[in-house]
Parts: C-alpha cells; structure tokens; sequence
C-alpha cells in the first residue's frame, strides 16, 4: 500500500507590521505605511469628529483633515506614544472650530440618533430607548462646542484630564469644570429616565 496523501500546508498570514515600525516608515515619507495607519484608525477618527459636528459629511471632512495634518505634523509626533489619542486630538480641535464657525451656526445641528444600535430589545424597551436616545442625541448636541468635545474625548474616548487639557489647550481645571458642567445637563435631559438617585442628582444642580 503506497504512502496516504500529503497534508495539506495552510498558508500562514504575514503578522501586520506594528505601529511604531508604520509610523517610522512614515516619517521617511513612506505614503503606503501612512496609508495602512489611516486604514487602521479611520473609523474610530470618524467617529469623534461626528460626535461633535453631528453632520455626517463634516464628519468625513474632518477626519481626512485631520489625517493630512498629522502626516505634516509626525515629525512632531513623539514616536514610541499611541497614535490614535493623538490624531484623534487633532480631529476635536478642528470639528470644535468647525461648530464655532458662522456656517455651522447658521447651518444649525442636525436632528437624530447617531449611535450604532444595540442588539433587538423587547418592544417597550425598544421604545423607552429610542426615546431616550432621542433626548440624549439632542442634549449632547445642545451642548456648548467646548463642553461637547470635553464630554466626547472623556466619555467615549476615555482620555485622561491632563491628556484632554494638553489636546485643547486648556488647564485641567477647565477640563474638569466643563466636563461637570456637561453631565449636569445630561443629566437633567435624561432624569425621567433615570432611578431615583440619579433624578435628585440632577434636580440638585
């Protein structure tokens, strides 16, 4: 009886160069080591911005703006930090701009929802959620430019006060204060939907 069949080989993937080797190559002027960062903090650029701006297309605008900013800023970058904090950063200051300008005054903040929904709840759940997701998408964006980008770097991104203050110029203090100032008037939009403490909470202020 002849020898069975060869097992086949599966193709073992190349592991995805890390960040600080792209980043690196970057700044050589490496366009497609640029290229493969953007494509891996795209979405999550995108995201900030559009919490701030709450349009869609200024969304888009903005995070491209961002990203070509910082390829004309990595030599400024200190490599070795986590890139994505940073541009992320870049695309806060320049969405808070964008809401202070007379456009987007005039333009006023689009209406609605834009959180990824969660998974199928029970038909009046459904409905308490939607409600409530209504009143939280318009009290975050009734939010002052400043307090809105304080409340959306803290909250969703998750940096530190020193790393939000050294992102808008701002002291830690000022961080704090807009930041408390903030949840108070998330707080009070979202009282009827909130427990008991939480409503004396924010029946306080």
């Amino acid at each position: 009886m002849g020898p069975g069949p060869r097992p086949t080989r599966v193709p073992v993937s190349a592991p995805e160069p890390d960040e600080a080797f792209l980043v690196a190559r970057a700044r050589k002027g490496d366009a497609s080591a640029f290229e493969e960062i953007v494509r891996r903090h795209q979405r999550r650029v995108y995201a900030v911005a559009l919490r701030i701006v709450r349009a869609h297309d200024v969304a888009d605008d903005v995070s491209q703006e961002a990203f070509v900013r910082a390829w004309r800023s990595l030599d400024r970058f200190e490599a070795g930090r986590p890139f994505a904090p940073w541009v992320c950063r870049i695309a806060a200051n320049l969405a808070i701009n964008h809401v202070r300008s007379p456009r987007a005054r005039e333009d006023g903040l689009p209406e609605g929802h834009l959180e990824t929904p969660g998974p199928d709840p029970g038909p009046l759940a459904a409905v308490l959620d939607d409600e409530a997701g209504r009143v939280l998408d318009a009290a975050v964006a009734s939010l002052p430019a400043e307090q809105r980008a304080v409340f959306v770097l803290r909250a969703v991104e998750e940096m530190s006060y020193e790393a939000i203050a050294d992102a808008l110029g701002l002291s830690p203090g000022t961080v704090m204060s807009r930041l408390f100032r903030a949840r108070e008037k998330l707080a009070r939009a979202l009282a009827p939907y909130l427990g008991p403490a939480a409503r004396r909470k924010g029946g306080a202020a």
